[in-house]
């Protein structure tokens, strides 16, 4: 009986180990090896499976650090499926969905909220959560006008009352009359006078520029100060391109992951112009990143996938590059002694591109010849120059020449994949991790034990117990302000143009 409870226990930690590490990685699109459809239908199934068989684990896995993408199918799911929440964990269940929607970015929450009614998810516990949310936004005009065809369907849906002009506005048409809230009555005017279009959200104004034919590079210009810091980055490759503008920004502000695609999105000659500034500016944005999450390490040593497959796809392109590139700096922030080895060697690392078959285990093998404590090896996990060479490295490593464990392994994955339901490990005797920015690492660090299988489920239960006492406790003492909760770094979906606003 004692065998079949272990065999139990077992069972369950493989399986929400498996579950927390796709949610780290999988966005539902493509990725170089797997389409979207086969990535889509691997995390419903998973999705399903856990919520299923461990509800109070699967609710709890909300504060575990994973992607937005994966955060809003889990609120989503236990939304519609209410009736089944156990008595003794309907507070909690409920207190952390309402948290982890709040610190979703708003584009994903209101998105969210429209699927919802796609769904028909209007239960009693949905409606509320729906109007502690929207009562809790701190500039509720500026989301009826940028999202405004989301926020009226969350509205009629729940059969909400939004204060002031709001429901006036969504409803009985922005044409009807002359509002005292001065963003709506900007954008009632911007559709009769162009200089009130340049007093609204870029992305709203943008389609008003189109209507009154006003050219591009001059919206640009005009448009400026009010880019956000995010629209800006996004904006500079293709404004400088195509429209002959060039967008003030301070690099340094910007997260590390999204830096980090920024600067390979650049052409060669112009990051090799820019290396003092992009440089300084990825350096800037590792210690941002290290001091809202510090992992003090020793002697470490990075093995990083710069192959071709690193390109990524059309909907995530050079995404597992970036995540390497940013990796790199910020391992090399947190750690006492720090040597990186390419999977092909590299000049400058800000000068790099994707090229080339995968061999991890030759740097490997010269990454465990300087005798690091801990070696992160980031990348897809198709090691084919010659394929599964890296398994066997690892398995001689750590069965014949250290099996004390002197040296930890970690290999953190961003691609996910479909067939194997799990990012792609190399051996058996490697954790594998899911990651889906380099700003991931600290949390995954962590969790990499778990995935070690060295742990029994009662550690991961207590973990998943801290992380979730440690979300509501964050949740009580910023509910009411204008600050977002941030739970994870920017950790959703590849963004798309809307995504980005």
């Amino acid at each position: 009986m004692d065998a079949a409870l272990a065999r139990a226990e077992q069972v369950a930690r493989e399986d929400l180990v498996m579950f927390v590490n796709a949610c780290f990685s999988c966005t539902g699109q493509r990725e170089f090896y797997n389409d979207a459809r086969g990535q889509a239908v691997s995390i419903e199934f998973l999705h399903a499976y856990i919520l299923g068989n461990y509800r109070r684990l699967y609710a709890r896995t909300l504060a575990a650090g994973i992607n937005h993408f994966n955060q809003a199918q889990i609120i989503l799911n236990l939304l519609a499926t209410g009736k089944e929440t156990r008595a003794e964990d309907k507070q909690e269940e409920g207190a952390l969905i309402a948290a982890a929607l709040r610190a979703l970015p708003p584009q994903r929450a209101f998105r969210m909220l429209e699927v919802l009614r796609e769904r028909r998810i209007n239960n009693r516990r949905a409606r509320a959560i729906v109007q502690e949310y929207l009562e809790g936004r701190p500039d509720p005009s500026f989301d009826a006008i940028k999202y405004r065809s989301k926020l009226r369907a969350a509205v009629s849906h729940g059969h909400l009352k939004l204060g002031g002009e709001l429901n006036l506005f969504l409803f009985h048409g922005w044409r009807k009359r002359v509002y005292t809230t001065p963003l709506l009555e900007k954008f009632r005017q911007a559709h009769y006078d162009e200089s009130a279009i340049f007093e609204l959200p870029f992305t709203v104004a943008e389609g008003l520029a189109v209507k009154h034919r006003i050219p591009r590079d001059v919206f640009l210009k005009r448009i400026e100060p009010r880019l956000t810091a995010a629209e800006r980055l996004r904006l500079q490759g293709s404004a400088a391109r195509e429209d002959g503008v060039t967008l003030t920004m301070d690099l340094g502000r910007a997260p590390l992951t999204k830096l980090a695609l920024y600067v390979l999105s650049l052409k060669p000659e112009a990051r090799r112009e820019r290396r003092a500034e992009l440089h300084a500016a990825m350096e800037q944005a590792a210690a941002r990143t290290l001091r809202r999450a510090s992992v003090p390490l020793g002697r470490v040593a990075a093995v990083l996938d710069n192959s071709y497959s690193a390109s990524g796809s059309t909907e995530k392109r050079r995404r597992p590059l970036a995540v390497a590139l940013a990796a790199h700096y910020l391992l090399s922030a947190s750690a006492r002694e720090y040597r990186a080895f390419w999977t092909n060697p590299v000049e400058e690392p800000l000068f790099m591109g994707a090229r080339g078959q995968t061999d991890l285990a030759t740097p490997l093998l010269d990454a465990l010849d300087w005798m690091p404590h801990l070696v992160v090896v980031v990348s897809d996990g198709y090691d084919n120059d010659p394929p599964n060479a890296v398994a066997e490295v690892t398995r001689v490593f750590r069965t014949k020449l250290d099996p004390a464990r002197r040296t930890s392994i970690v290999h953190a994955n961003p691609v996910f994949a479909s067939e194997l339901y799990a990012p792609r490990g190399i051996g058996f005797h490697v954790p594998t991790v899911g990651v889906r920015d380099a700003e991931d690492l600290p949390t995954v660090l962590g969790f990499a034990r778990f995935a070690e299988g060295a742990a029994p489920l009662s550690e991961l239960e207590d973990y998943l117990a801290a992380r979730v006492r440690m979300l509501l406790a964050r949740g009580q003492r910023l509910q009411g302000t204008a600050e977002p909760l941030e739970v994870t770094t920017e950790a959703s979906g590849e963004p798309t143009a809307e995504e980005e606003e």
